[in-house]
């Protein structure tokens, strides 16, 4: 046991500490931006670069005949790919404009579902993701069940972060929304099992974008 002097001096020593607490740090102000901004006239620029980063192919297409050009060097490494599978009549049209085979309908699709090919919601430059929405004619399969999904978009639909992509979507649905939004950021991989990588555990192993110019006119 201490005697008490030493005991005086500790609960005097506890007492000055007390005296004079650590102030606290500042309050941290939870309307700041977490990431510093991103520059707006390069919006296009960063999704690229990060949605590449993310283990997605990017292609930026000036005309239906540069698209078909892309598509074709697409479909170079896989010869033996069938055509994709296209729902929504806008990307039929265009994919007609551009000469490229594809299949309109849903024949042996469980089967044969290579490729689907669908537009997007959203492009997110921050992570460089791809919003989907099952409010195309694309539904909720064409972008989840094949095993590669391409998918095609305009400069103007890149938005800086998730959260201006939602808001987005609020604004253009309203209390309609999508029975499915969904962020796809490259390819579905995971390495659960041992620490192996494994493409395409949950949805397509591969994922192509290809950037339309946005002066683009369809059926021009």
């Amino acid at each position: 046991m201490p005697d008490n002097a030493a005991r005086t001096a500790i609960l005097a020593r506890i007492r000055g500490a007390l005296a004079q607490p650590v102030p606290l740090p500042e309050r941290p102000d939870f309307a700041a931006p977490v990431h510093p901004p991103l520059p707006a006239e390069d919006l296009a620029v960063v999704f690229a670069a990060n949605f590449q980063r993310s283990g997605g192919e990017f292609y930026y297409c000036e005309s239906p005949a540069h698209l078909a050009a892309h598509l074709a060097s697409f479909w170079a490494k896989q010869p033996a790919l069938a055509p994709p599978y296209v729902w929504e009549p806008e990307l039929q049209q265009l994919l007609a404009d551009a000469k490229v085979p594809f299949r309109a309908g849903e024949d042996d699709f469980r089967q044969n579902a290579d490729l689907g090919l669908t537009s997007c919601e959203a492009l997110v430059a921050r992570t460089g993701s791809v919003l989907v929405s099952a409010a195309t004619a694309g539904g909720r399969r064409l972008s989840i069940y094949p095993d590669q999904h391409l998918v095609v978009a305009r400069p103007g639909q890149v938005v800086a972060e998730i959260g201006d992509a939602l808001q987005l979507m609020q604004d253009k649905y309203g209390a309609g929304l999508p029975s499915m939004i969904s962020l796809t950021t490259g390819p579905s991989r995971t390495a659960d099992i041992e620490k192996t990588l494994v493409l395409g555990a949950h949805g397509p192993r591969r994922l192509a974008l290809f950037l339309l110019d946005d002066n683009l006119v369809l059926g021009a």
